[in-house]
């Protein structure tokens, strides 16, 4: 037996793209039978098997799937080709298409943006208007938010922030408890970890590493392949480069 049914309530959208609302046949997960939800361009959108389902005024379309235990709502939409599964959740305003792929545990909401081929996962959580796009991957319990962008090859993973406006990309790394945030951007090859903080105008590039509890702000720059670790702080326009290695509890301005 079929879990839902498209109904004859139907909206336009995007100028000539029909959706169709739908309605439960029969209880599962927190929805009754009869329970009007969202809406959708076909079944082929929304799964007939699991707990998934579509709420509120929520739309998924094109060729978006969603399936598992998954839940769409509030006017989150879900298009293109993206993927949402497992027990994640799309809600708010959100927006979620191109290839992107959401799963496990995960919620983007809010504002928030995931497209082109990005993966968001296991207890992740993207929110505000932050956007995660190219095949950037967002995953563990890490945190993307307030107008932050992660993009290209980049991933945000462990217990890890990035927040405000800042932008990791390139094939860079933030991982652990580490946190990037302000107007700072983390790219190239580049890696912070540990619990360390990047932040306000700091750039870190190149293959260079911050880690342990050190901080970079300011106009700071570390970049080539130089290792900022410790309890090092280096702020103000510091440039650390090369094969440089600051620690311990160095200040460098």
């Amino acid at each position: 037996m079929k879990k839902y049914e498209l109904t004859e309530e139907t909206i336009m959208i995007n100028g000539n793209l029909k959706l169709y609302r739908i309605r439960a046949l029969k209880d599962f997960g927190s929805v009754k039978a009869g329970d009007l939800g969202g809406y959708v361009e076909s079944e082929n959108n929304l799964s007939q098997e699991g707990d998934c389902w579509i709420y509120d005024k929520a739309k998924v379309y094109d060729d978006a799937w969603v399936f598992d235990n998954a839940r769409i709502s509030n006017s989150a939409r879900v298009y293109g080709f993206a993927q949402v599964y497992g027990d994640a959740k799309i809600f708010g305003y959100a927006r979620v298409y191109g290839d992107a792929r959401i799963f496990g545990s995960a919620q983007v909401y809010g504002f928030a943006q995931v497209y082109d081929s990005a993966l968001v996962f296991d207890s992740a959580e993207v929110f505000g208007s932050a956007e995660v796009a190219g095949l950037a991957w967002v995953y563990g319990l890490a945190i993307v938010g307030g107008s932050a962008r992660v993009y290209g090859f980049a991933q945000v993973y462990g217990s890890a922030w990035v927040f405000d406006s800042a932008e990791v990309f390139g094939s860079a790394e933030v991982a652990g408890l580490a946190w990037v945030y302000g107007l700072a951007k983390v790219f190239e090859n580049a890696s912070v970890y540990g619990n360390a903080h990047v932040f306000d105008s700091a750039e870190v590039y190149g293959k260079s590493q911050v880690y342990g509890k050190s901080q970079v702000y300011g106009f700071a720059k570390v970049y080539d392949d130089a290792w900022v670790f410790g309890s090092a702080w280096v702020y103000g326009s510091a440039s650390i480069s090369g094969s440089e290695r600051v620690s311990g509890k160095e200040e460098i301005n």
